[in-house]
């Protein structure tokens, strides 16, 4: 965060540097000439300010450190003069209140307390301000002027922040004791306007979750004309609603409205748990992110919530199901993407294992009843299931994410892995691959020895694996491209297949183990022939469902967005 701009005596100041380096100056708007005699309007954000600055860059709040900067960019050391004028009492910020307050005792022995917050908030507790003229009363046109210039400031994207002074008589409050009682007329002396803006990389994760289907909607205590023009460079739609405009709604009337809502500005801890919950009741998934106290509640109420690892509390992060340990953004996009593909090698796996089983067991069963002998020993369905679907179906377990993983729409969280349409593409895969097995066992006794027929089936079926795990890839879509070559594990595992098949065939010791014989090129030939047919039944199937489905032109699939709840 770097301050930008400070208004105070009825002009405007531009701010230059960036980042928590010191180096800069505050210079009149338009002007490069460094302003002088600033230290009645920074000193409530030097003093009313726990950040420190280090060598490496700061401790602390990043909006405090700012102003520490700031403060040092118009001639003012804050750790000086903390030295100088201690601190006696403080009111820290709470998120309700939207100010925090700290009192020092003045050389004179008075005692002072120097406060910095939401302007809106202070404008409450002002009753004076500080103009070109020196300090004067507060009436409707110089508030009028104020809320002018926040909105000048927050209309440009930045949080605006006020300070404001005021001498204190009597003791000093405790922390719990009422704050507007105690802060009541005080003098507004500043406005500062600090830069907080999105990382780069938070634009295109935002279009990203829009590709996805995933909404996504801010929750900020700035003030609304800053979240509204942080929302239009994020690209973010939907209405901008305040705080205090939810207070006045219902539950009915927000959940009916949640949806079209992008940006929360000026919310309170409660307001986020009512959004969460809102959401939740629409059908929503909801993910809450969230650093601070106040964010807990939040935090438990969602679905998942997601505490910052660097900004964040420890409250924060125990009440959180995940911490990201860079406070990015695009991490959770990351993580939406990693989850999915997650899921859909678990469906892999599972397709892959159970289409080789059922293949196994309707081959058996397909053998008898063609009055034929058992195609498969019990040694060849030990070597099938251990050795030959092991390897592979561990390779689609860690398979990347497809290109269109984050253009489907999101999936119904009640759907079951093994649905209607898994359940019939399996017994679809198993059945061709029986059907192939038991075709080509047959056939061949008419031509070779019983043992040679023995060792073609086996092959065969073993064979029928490899184009087995390609079909159990992808759901849906097309089956062959580029996509099918970036999973080298995968590979490496089918040629290790293919390489101990063949061992299995031709190494004397193996044919005594599975009873084997060696098989010519033209008999490796109808094997690999006969297992391919998994694959073209599934690639033809494809094509007459997508020649088939509303949209598409002579077999083209048109394209079109996918849709989705958030």
């Amino acid at each position: 965060m770097t301050a930008r701009a400070l208004w105070t005596g009825g002009r405007f100041y531009d701010v230059t540097g960036e980042g928590y380096g010191t180096a800069g100056a505050v210079c009149r708007a338009g002007t490069t000439e460094a302003a002088d005699d600033l230290l009645e309007a920074v000193l409530p954000f030097a003093l009313c300010n726990d950040a420190h600055l280090t060598d490496e860059g700061f401790v602390g709040d990043p909006t405090e450190a700012a102003l520490v900067v700031l403060a040092a960019k118009a001639g003012v050391d804050a750790d000086g003069l903390r030295a100088e004028l201690p601190r006696k009492g403080e009111l820290p910020f709470d998120a309700a209140t939207k100010y925090m307050a700290t009192f020092h005792t003045e050389p004179d022995g008075r005692t002072r307390v120097h406060v910095k917050g939401a302007v809106d908030v202070l404008l409450d507790l002002c009753t004076e301000v500080r103009t070109e003229d020196g300090v004067r009363g507060f009436d409707d046109e110089r508030r009028a002027e104020i809320l002018t210039v926040t909105s000048r400031l927050a209309g440009t994207g930045l949080r605006v922040l006020g300070a404001a002074t005021a001498v204190v008589d009597g003791a000093l409050p405790a922390p719990t004791a009422p704050a507007r009682p105690v802060l009541s007329g005080l003098t507004l002396v500043s406005i500062a306007g600090i830069a907080d803006p999105p990382r780069p990389q938070a634009g295109d994760a935002m279009a990203l979750c829009r590709t996805a289907g995933v909404a996504v909607k801010m929750i900020t205590g700035d003030h609304a004309d800053t979240a509204a023009a942080i929302a239009r460079e994020l690209d973010m739609s939907g209405d901008v609603v305040t705080g205090a405009e939810l207070d006045r709604m219902t539950e009915d009337d927000l959940g009916a409205r949640v949806d079209d809502i992008g940006v929360f500005a000026r919310v309170a801890p409660e307001h986020k748990v009512a959004i969460v919950r809102a959401l939740s009741s629409r059908g929503h998934i909801v993910a809450m992110t969230g650093d601070g106290v106040n964010d807990a509640a939040a935090l438990r109420a969602a679905h998942i919530g997601v505490a910052m690892g660097n900004t964040g509390t420890d409250v924060a992060k125990e009440a959180a199901d995940m911490v990201l340990t860079d406070d990015d953004f695009s991490t959770i996009v990351r993580a939406v993407r990693e989850g999915r593909a997650i899921y859909a090698n678990i469906v892999k796996f599972v397709r892959f294992q159970l289409a080789t089983n059922i293949g196994a067991i309707l081959t058996l069963l397909g053998a008898s009843l063609a009055g034929l002998p058992a195609p498969l020993t019990a040694a060849q369905l030990l070597w099938i299931n251990i050795i030959m679907d092991g390897p592979p179906a561990m390779a689609l377990a860690v398979d990347p994410a497809r290109d269109d993983v984050m253009r489907q729409p999101p999936r119904d969280p009640g759907e079951r892995i093994l649905n209607a349409r898994r359940l019939f593409a399996i017994g679809r895969a198993g059945a061709v691959m029986a059907l192939g097995t038991v075709v080509l066992f047959g056939l061949a006794r008419s031509y070779v020895d019983p043992d040679t027929a023995l060792t073609m089936a086996f092959t065969a079926f073993v064979l029928f694996q490899l184009f087995n795990a390609l079909c159990a890839r992808a759901d849906d879509g097309p089956l062959l491209g580029r996509h099918q070559f970036r999973n080298r594990t995968l590979w490496l595992c089918l040629g290790g297949v293919l390489a101990v098949q063949v061992l299995a065939v031709h190494l004397p010791w193996a044919r005594t183990v599975f009873g084997t014989v060696p098989l010519t090129a033209t008999q490796w030939a109808v094997c690999l022939g006969t297992a391919s047919t998994v694959l073209l039944a599934e690639l033809g199937l494809r094509a007459t469902r997508s020649a088939l489905r509303p949209g598409s032109v002579r077999g083209v699939q048109l394209g079109q967005p996918h849709g989705g709840s958030a």
